[in-house]
């Protein structure tokens, strides 16, 4: 009597399990897995940025000294919307913007920043590029949206015009997604 209890136990356990296997929603089939070619697109643009309009400060630590003799004092912490052009000029093709936030945490005024490089005309318009990365010479790409989903790359920069009020600064950007 004890075993064929067990047995009958062991069988309901069964029926309702695959019951719940069947019911569930949570799955779906798995399908085979077939790459994208992997493309590369190489970018030039550059950013304009208006300092107090277009990149604000919003937050600063209270320390009494500044002994990194630089303009921007340590532990700052800036909010950008900067306007990406196709040149140089203040008058140039508008292509996007570049939204985000740089800490600037380094002794020498380095930065560490997460900004997204957002298009918004021609082939990559509704795409954009995120970047999180130190302000070295080389930023980090490390996502997107849009055409460059699921990118990866790096984004060179080269300061073209750094004065009280206006940055101008040129990107190559090379970027790899799919």
């Amino acid at each position: 009597m004890r075993g064929s209890g067990t047995l009958m136990l062991s069988w309901v356990l069964i029926i309702c399990l695959s019951l719940v296997a069947v019911q569930s929603q949570y799955y779906s089939e798995t399908l085979p897995y077939r790459p994208r070619p992997v493309k590369v697109t190489n970018l030039h643009f550059f950013m304009h940025e208006f300092t107090g309009i277009t990149a604000v400060q919003v937050a600063q630590v209270n320390i009494t000294s500044n002994d990194n003799n630089s303009s921007v004092p340590f532990a700052s912490l800036v909010a950008v919307n900067d306007p990406l052009r196709t040149g140089p000029e203040p008058d140039s093709e508008l292509i996007g913007n570049v939204q985000g936030i740089a800490l600037l945490a380094g002794m020498n005024a380095s930065s560490t920043q997460y900004i997204d490089f957002g298009f918004n005309t021609g082939k990559f318009n509704g795409s954009s590029l995120s970047v999180f990365s130190r302000g070295e010479p080389g930023l980090a790409i490390v996502g997107g949206r849009g055409r460059f989903m699921m990118a990866t790359g790096v984004a060179q920069f080269n300061p073209i015009l750094i004065n009280a009020t206006n940055v101008i600064i040129e990107f190559n950007v090379t970027v790899i997604h799919y």
